[in-house]
């Protein structure tokens, strides 16, 4: 699968944006603050329905404008897919595929698998648990649409029910409807365990070579999935722990408490590896969600990196233009030294200044 074409029309800096890509590796370069950045958002958005930022929809349109409109061509094992996506300040987005409007986001999953690596996602490690929750839904949302559609259905019921424990110290009758709550969280909760499961044993498998090929043999990794709740005990765990959820007025067990905990050589580098330790764990967890991506379409993801090679060292920044020699990548840079010094190929180059996008060579 690869990238044709991206149309952007008042996103962010752009006024309007129209730019053909190379199948292979794609650099745009400029200093910063010119809008390399949002060339990528807008493709992980478009892909996504999703900001990799976080940012919400009316953030991402251009300053004094009501709209934004982004269009995408994408090939897919030679059939030709156009996506568009419009931004609304004051409404929920519209998506089409083939100019054909879709009513669910899950229709979009599965046209193309994106892998985003930001200079952020090198802190990933010793970030907060919600970050490393972050990692695995975004992951498992483009791999899995069951997975998809139980998490938007939890999260649902989850908000409902903390309303609830809101609204239940001004109207106390309302506790007889937690056991509905909690049936249903419980149900869409215990899904999201089991495949968070399947997906760190799956990446388990990958991670293992990748690691110590990065640390030079020195070095062993193991991801340990830590639930808050097994989903065995999930419903139980809900009643046990409700005369607590109700002073506090949030819920305080299920799929929204989990992290994610790394192991090198035995040791969590969460709390006690060294800086270096970590941003090598984040790296080999970045690369491993690109093999892990191949095995499971049989295809090969698309790579955007934002400005994250000058994060790295020459070894690790060697071992990352290897790995992706196959897939077609948009890398974003304030300089081509890194890759005229490494030899790498470059099939395709663009200068960006200040929301203007040109062919370099």
């Amino acid at each position: 699968m690869f990238i044709e074409k991206v149309e952007l029309k008042n996103f962010r800096n752009y006024d309007q944006l129209s730019i053909d890509f190379d199948h292979g590796t794609n650099i745009l370069f400029g200093d910063n603050a010119q809008g390399k950045t949002n060339i990528l958002e807008s493709i992980y958005l478009c892909g996504t329905t999703k900001s990799h930022k976080g940012s919400k929809d009316r953030e991402m349109i251009r300053f004094d404008e009501e709209e934004s409109h982004i269009r995408m061509f994408v090939n897919k094992e030679g059939n030709s897919y156009k996506i568009d996506m419009h931004l609304k300040k004051y409404k929920s987005k519209g998506i089409a595929i083939n100019s054909v409007p879709i009513k669910k986001a899950s229709e979009l999953f599965g046209i193309l698998n994106l892998v985003f690596f930001s200079p952020e996602d090198l802190n990933i490690i010793k970030y907060g648990p919600s970050e490393r929750r972050r990692f695995l839904d975004l992951e498992l949302c483009q791999l899995n649409k069951l997975y998809l559609l139980q998490l938007m259905n939890y999260n649902r019921v989850l908000n409902q029910r903390n309303r609830l424990l809101k609204d239940i110290a001004f109207s106390p009758g309302l506790s007889d409807t937690m056991d509905i709550w909690d049936e249903q969280l419980a149900n869409y909760g215990t899904v999201i365990i089991q495949e968070r499961n399947n997906f760190i044993e799956e990446l388990n498998s990958i991670i293992f070579d990748i690691h110590k090929n990065l640390t030079g043999d020195k070095e062993e990794i193991t991801l340990v999935y830590e639930p808050s709740v097994t989903s065995e005990d999930f419903k139980e765990s809900l009643r046990g722990h409700r005369e607590r959820d109700l002073r506090m007025k949030l819920s305080s067990v299920g799929p929204h408490r989990d992290d994610l905990c790394i192991l090198v050589n035995g040791i969590d580098i969460r709390k006690y590896g060294s800086q270096g330790q970590q941003r090598t764990a984040a790296l080999s967890l970045k690369l491993s969600e690109i093999y892990l991506v191949k095995k499971i379409i049989k295809d090969t993801p698309i790579l955007l990196l934002d400005d994250v090679l000058s994060e790295l060292d020459s070894s690790r920044q060697n071992y990352l233009l290897r790995s992706i020699n196959d897939i077609q990548t948009l890398i974003t840079c304030t300089g081509l030294d890194e890759f005229v010094n490494n030899q790498f190929k470059i099939n395709k180059v663009f200068k960006v200044i200040d929301g203007h996008v040109s062919s370099y060579y």
